[in-house]
């Protein structure tokens, strides 16, 4: 699945968040998956039962899955409409991000140059996916 740098300073369920944001945003899991239990995750990854239900917590609180009672957790599905604070706080970590780069010495066609490879990358990631779905 994935794994966790347990020496980080980053606490584990935000890396567990980050980790399941990404497999959702390239798609590898999707709408209406069923995620793995909390008690699976956890044996899993070998961390505490209760940071991976905070992670879940979290991440439904913030609309990236949903619960079932009685059935566990879920991909949400895209929503129509971009959520507007979610949205603001991309940007703002965007915004944090490029001037930390800027100060770092980052030109600004170095910058756009990600933007380019990671557009290329997520298309990639949408053609294997289209591709392994025709299998």
């Amino acid at each position: 699945m994935f794994e966790l740098d347990l020496r980080s300073r980053q606490p584990i369920y935000e890396q567990l968040m980050e980790k399941m944001k990404e497999m959702i945003v390239r798609e590898l899991w999707q709408p209406h998956d069923q995620l793995p239990s909390v008690r699976a995750m956890a044996k899993q990854l070998m961390v505490n039962p209760n940071t991976i239900q905070k992670a879940y917590r979290e991440l439904e609180r913030d609309g990236w899955i949903y619960s079932l009672p009685g059935k566990g957790s879920f991909v949400a599905p895209r929503p129509k409409e971009p959520n507007a604070e979610a949205v603001a706080a991309v940007y703002e970590q965007f915004v944090r991000l490029v001037k930390e780069a800027r100060f770092l010495g980052v030109t600004n066609e170095q910058l756009w140059q990600w933007i380019i490879e990671g557009e290329k990358e997520r298309e990639s990631d949408d053609s294997t996916r289209r591709r392994d779905e025709n299998v």
